[in-house]
C-alpha cells in the first residue's frame, strides 16, 4: 500500500449528494467518501449549492442543480460532478473544463424505459386517455355515445421522430408493431444499416411536420435546439396531429403550444418536460387536450436504480477509487481530467 493510498483511507474525500437518492447507493458511497446527503430532497439555490460545495471534492447532481462559473468559483476543491441524468444542459461544460472539474452523465441505462414511456404518452395523447378519465371521475358518464372522445389511430399512421439518437431509435423500432411509417429528422442522417433496423426514412424538418400524424421529440437541449417547435412549426402540422415532448423543456415554446391547443390548431399534445420546470405554463393547465406528466419518462425502479448506480460509478472512478480509478465511464469533458 502506497503512502498516498493509506492517507486517502484515513481521510475520506468529502462529497455532496445534492438530492435524495436510494439509501443503499449512499451506503456504497460512504465506503469511499465523507458524504453530505440531502434526505429532505430540497432544491438548493445557487448560493446554497455554492456554499455546500465549498469543501467538496465531488458531487452527485440532478437536472435541478446548475453548475456554472459562479458555483465553481466557490468550490476550489471540486474535481467531479456526476449528473444523475442523460441530459446535462444544467452543466456549463466550458466553465467546468476551465476549472478542471470533470462532468459525467448516465447515458444508455434509461433508453428502453424512456422509449416505453414515450409510447405511453403517445397512446394517451392520441386516444384522449387522461381527458376522458377526468370526465369520468367528474361523474359525467351516463351513456355510451358514438362520438364520445374520438381520437386518432396510431396503427397504420405516420410517426415523425425528431432526434434519432438511441432513445429515438428505440421508439422507432416499437413502431413496427403498429405497422407505422416512420420518418425522422436529425442533425445528421443515420447510416443505412441503422435506418433499415428502425425502418425509418430521413426527411427534412418541414416535411416531417407536414406529413406526420404523430410527432415525438427526443433531441437534446442546447441553444441550437431552443424552441425547435414554436408557432411557425405548429402552424404547418396537421390539424389532426399530436405532439409529444419527451426530451427537455425549452425545445417546445410552451406558450405557443398552449395557444395552438386552445385553438385546435393541432389535436393534442403530451408533455413530460416543460420550460422552467417544475413550473408549468398556466395556459397548458387550462387546455383539456394536453396530457401532462412530471418528468417521469425514466421512472421505473430498475432504471432509476441504474442511473443512481452509474452516477456513483462515475464519481468513485473520477476520485481515484475502484477498478476504473481515474477513468469515469461517462466522462463528458476529457480535457478536464488532463488539467
Amino acid at each position: 500500500m502506497t503512502r498516498s493510498t493509506f492517507a486517502r483511507q484515513l481521510v475520506k474525500p468529502k462529497i455532496l449528494v445534492a438530492r435524495a437518492i436510494f439509501p443503499d447507493v449512499i451506503e456504497r458511497l460512504a465506503q469511499y467518501f465523507d458524504v453530505e446527503r440531502n434526505d429532505a430532497d430540497t432544491v438548493y439555490s445557487s448560493d446554497e449549492l455554492r456554499a455546500r460545495l465549498a469543501d467538496k471534492a465531488g458531487a452527485i447532481t440532478t437536472a435541478s442543480e446548475r453548475i456554472d462559473a459562479s458555483v465553481l468559483a466557490g468550490a476550489p476543491h471540486l474535481r467531479v460532478v456526476a449528473n444523475m441524468a442523460v441530459g446535462y444542459n444544467n452543466f456549463d461544460i466550458e466553465a467546468m473544463t476551465a476549472a478542471g472539474v470533470m462532468a459525467t452523465n448516465t447515458p444508455d441505462v434509461l433508453n428502453e424505459t424512456t422509449a416505453d414511456f414515450g409510447w405511453a404518452l403517445l397512446m394517451a395523447t392520441a386516444r384522449r386517455v387522461t381527458e376522458s378519465e377526468r370526465w369520468l371521475r367528474e361523474g359525467h358518464w351516463d351513456k355510451w355515445a358514438y362520438d364520445g372522445f374520438l381520437g386518432a389511430d396510431v396503427h397504420g399512421s405516420t410517426l415523425g421522430v425528431v432526434g434519432m439518437g438511441r432513445i429515438g431509435q428505440a421508439i422507432a423500432r416499437r413502431a413496427m408493431g403498429f405497422n407505422m411509417r416512420v420518418v425522422y429528422h436529425n442533425r445528421s442522417r443515420l447510416d443505412a444499416a441503422t435506418e433499415a433496423a428502425c425502418q425509418a426514412s430521413y426527411v427534412d424538418k418541414d416535411t416531417l411536420l407536414r406529413t406526420a400524424d404523430h410527432v415525438i421529440l427526443v433531441l437534446p437541449y442546447s441553444n441550437a435546439t431552443h424552441h425547435t417547435i414554436g408557432a411557425a412549426e405548429l402552424a404547418v402540422m396537421k390539424s389532426t396531429a399530436t405532439l409529444v415532448n419527451l426530451a427537455r423543456g425549452g425545445i417546445v415554446d410552451d406558450a405557443a403550444l398552449a395557444v395552438a391547443l386552445a385553438n385546435r390548431q393541432i389535436a393534442a399534445a403530451g408533455l413530460d418536460v416543460f420550460e422552467g420546470e417544475p413550473k408549468v405554463h398556466p395556459d397548458l393547465l387550462k387546455v383539456p387536450n394536453a396530457v401532462l406528466t412530471p418528468h417521469i419518462a425514466s421512472a421505473s425502479v430498475a432504471t432509476r436504480r441504474g442511473m443512481a448506480s452509474l452516477a456513483a460509478d462515475n464519481l468513485i472512478a473520477a476520485l481515484g477509487f475502484g477498478a476504473a480509478a481515474g477513468k469515469p465511464p461517462c466522462l463528458l469533458n476529457p480535457a478536464a481530467r488532463q488539467s
